[in-house]
C-alpha cells in the first residue's frame, strides 16, 4: 500500500526504524552464535583429533599384547572386550564427524578452491542426495531424446550437442560425488573413477572427426545410449525406494548412494536389476570390440583405439567391481563391530568390565531415540553394489551402493 502523502511516508519510516533496532541485535546475536559455532566445532574437531591419536596408540597396544596372551582365558576376555569398547568409540567418533565441517578433497580443491562444502544437517545431507539422483534422472531423459533423435536424423550439430552434453553431465558427476564424499558418502572408489573415465570417453567422443569410422560406429552407439538411459532410470527407481526405505526405518546414512547391508526386499529389487546391468557390461564390451575392429578402417583415427581401450577398461572395471561386491554382501553377516555398536551403544563406550552404565537389570543402555543406532547395526563398512551399478558408460551408468 503506498502512501499519499510525504508525512505518512515519515512517520512510516520513523516506525520502521524501531524495527530496525530490533533487527540489528539480532543480526548481532547471530554473528557472536556464529564465531561460537566456529570456536566449538574447531575444539571438537581438535578432541576427535586426539582422540583418534590416543585410540590409535591403545589399538596398536593390544594388538601386541593379544599375541603374548596365550591360553590366559582372563587376559583374552579383557582383550575381547576393550577391543569392542574400540571399535564402539570409533564408530561414536565417525558419528561426531557428520555433523562437523571437513577439508575438501584436492580434485575439490582444484575446482572449488577452499570453499566449505559441508553440509550440517541431516535432512540437507539427504535433500541434497536427492537431488542428486533427480539430476541424473532428469540428465538421463534428456540423453534419451538425444540419441532416439540423433538414430532418425543425422545433423552434425545436434550429435556434437549429445557429446557436449554428456562431457558436461559427467564433468558435474563428479564434482557432486566429491561433495557427496566430504558429506560422509562411502561411494567406492571405482564408481568415482569410472564417471572419471566416461568424462574422457565423452571428451574423445566430442573431438572424433566426422569420418566413416565414426558413421560405422554411430549408431551402435546411439543404441547403446538408449539403453543405457533406460537402465539408469531403474536404477533411480531401485535406489529411491530402498533410500526412502531405508531412512524411514532409520537404518540409513543420509549421504549413502549404495546398498550397505541387504535385506530380503532390497534383495528382490536388485535381482530384478542385475541382469540390466550385465547386458549392459556386454554392451560396452561390444562397443570395443567394434572399435577395435574399426582401427583398420581407412579413416580411422587416434580416437578409435583410444575409445577401444576405454570401452574395455569400463567393461572390465564394472564387472569385476559389481561380480565381488554383491556375492561379498549375500555371504557376509553384520560384521561384529556393528553389531557391537547397535546392540550395546552406550552415552561413552564402556563395557560392564570397564565400568559401563547399566540398568537395573543389568543390561547395556542404548538410547532407543538414538538414529544412529539402527544405521550402525544395520550398515557395513563397505559399499556393495553399482549404484546398482553406477555409470555404465559415456551415457549414464553409475554405481553407488
Amino acid at each position: 500500500m503506498e502512501f499519499g502523502d510525504v508525512e505518512s511516508c515519515v512517520q512510516d519510516f520513523s516506525d520502521l526504524g524501531a524495527e530496525y533496532k530490533v533487527l540489528e541485535e539480532l543480526n548481532r546475536e547471530y554473528i557472536n552464535k556464529l564465531e561460537e559455532v566456529g570456536d566449538l566445532q574447531a575444539k571438537c574437531m581438535k578432541g576427535i583429533s586426539h582422540q583418534k591419536y590416543r585410540l590409535g596408540i591403545i589399538d596398536n597396544s593390544i594388538k601386541k599384547l593379544a599375541k603374548n596372551a596365550g591360553t590366559n582365558d582372563g587376559k583374552r576376555q579383557t582383550i575381547n572386550g576393550l577391543e569392542k569398547d574400540l571399535l564402539r568409540r570409533k564408530a561414536q567418533l565417525h558419528e561426531m564427524e557428520q555433523s562437523l565441517p571437513k577439508k575438501n578433497g584436492l580434485y575439490l580443491k582444484i575446482i572449488l578452491g577452499n570453499v566449505n562444502v559441508s553440509i550440517l544437517n541431516k535432512n540437507d545431507k539427504f535433500r541434497y542426495k536427492d537431488e542428486y539422483e533427480k539430476f541424473k534422472l532428469i540428465l538421463s531423459g534428456i540423453g534419451f531424446v538425444l540419441s532416439v533423435v540423433n538414430l532418425f536424423t543425422n545433423y552434425r550439430a545436434l550429435e556434437l550437442s549429445f557429446m557436449f552434453l554428456l562431457v558436461w553431465y559427467y564433468c558435474t558427476l563428479t564434482i557432486r560425488e566429491s561433495i557427496l564424499k566430504v558429506n560422509g558418502s562411502r561411494i567406492k572408489g571405482w564408481w568415482r573413477l569410472h564417471h572419471f573415465i566416461s568424462t574422457v570417453v565423452s571428451g574423445v567422443l566430442l573431438i572424433w572427426p566426422n569420418t566413416g569410422a565414426w558413421y560405422e560406429f554411430r549408431e551402435q552407439f546411439m543404441w547403446f545410449n538408449v539403453y543405457i538411459s533406460v537402465v539408469q532410470y531403474l536404477q533411480f527407481r531401485y535406489q529411491q525406494g530402498v533410500l526412502y526405505r531405508l531412512k524411514a526405518l532409520g537404518e540409513r546414512h543420509n549421504m549413502d548412494i549404495t546398498i550397505e547391508g541387504f535385506h530380503s526386499w532390497m534383495w528382490r529389487g536388485l535381482s530384478f536389476l542385475l541382469p540390466f546391468l550385465y547386458v549392459g557390461y556386454i554392451y560396452q564390451l561390444y562397443n570395443a570390440y567394434t572399435l577395435y575392429r574399426l582401427i583398420f578402417h581407412p579413416e580411422a583415427t587416434w580416437q578409435v583405439p583410444v575409445l577401444s581401450v576405454l570401452f574395455f577398461g569400463l567393461f572390465l572395471g564394472n564387472t569385476v567391481t559389481t561380480s565381488m561386491v554383491i556375492p561379498q554382501k549375500l555371504q557376509e553377516q553384520v560384521r561384529l563391530k556393528y553389531q557391537v555398536v547397535g546392540l550395546e551403544r552406550l552415552s561413552w563406550g564402556g563395557s560392564k568390565q570397564h565400568g559401563t552404565p547399566q540398568n537395573q537389570s543389568g543390561t547395556t543402555q542404548v538410547s532407543v531415540s538414538d538414529p544412529s543406532h539402527n544405521y550402525v547395526k544395520n550398515s557395513s563398512e563397505s559399499g556393495t553394489t553399482s549404484e546398482a551399478g553406477t555409470t555404465l558408460t559415456p551415457s549414464k551408468s553409475k554405481k553407488e551402493q
